[in-house]
């Protein structure tokens, strides 16, 4: 599994870019706290306003997707990269969204669990095949993925994995640490 790490490699910014004020004023509200990857994306401030722009679209009111079935294949993804942050941070966004810690300590066992619908279990499937390198998506699944999903949802489902995907190998590759939002990876429990 992940190991624990002494410090990443490369140092966060302490002093962020002005352009970024609004971004960080609404996670200081929202969590208490500048989220930890700002201050690496921070280098780069358009791409990053870029990134918060994408994945905000992704998780608007009106998504083709359930609300919690992101939140369970952005989580398994964020496991299968073995993102501290990420898992973190995914892990209090389930767990706000479903009421509860239970679907948040059984995804990472979700195939051997009851508790998802198959709607859940196909898309968890999904972010699994996707996830690997290279990508190994059988006809079946696809198949499967028809009918829970219709292609548009299907092409929006396949946007939220890969951006999940990016975001959780970039905080992974440079070991940007959990920050304490749930209980799941802090011992602490989240606010549901």
């Amino acid at each position: 599994m992940m190991t624990k790490k002494s410090s990443p490699w490369v140092k966060p910014l302490e002093k962020l870019p002005a352009s970024l004020w609004p971004i960080v004023t609404m996670q200081q509200k929202h969590f208490g706290a500048v989220l930890n990857p700002t201050r690496w994306w921070g280098r780069f401030p358009y791409l990053f306003w870029l990134v918060a722009l994408f994945v905000g679209f992704l998780e608007r009111r009106r998504s083709g997707i359930d609300a919690v079935v992101r939140s369970l294949v952005m989580t398994r993804v964020s496991q299968q990269c073995c993102c501290e942050f990420c898992i973190d941070a995914n892990s209090l966004r389930l767990a706000e969204r479903s009421g509860s810690m239970e679907k948040v300590l059984a995804v990472a066992n979700w195939s051997e669990e009851t508790l998802f619908t198959a709607k859940e279990q196909t898309a968890l499937a999904y972010a699994d095949a996707m996830t690997a390198t290279p990508p190994q998506i059988s006809d079946a699944l696809k198949e499967e993925l028809k009918t829970h999903f219709d292609e548009k949802a299907i092409t929006e489902l396949t946007a939220l994995i890969a951006f999940q995907n990016l975001s959780a190998r970039f905080n992974a590759a440079l070991d940007i640490p959990a920050q304490g939002l749930c209980v799941s990876t802090t011992g602490k429990p989240p606010n549901v």
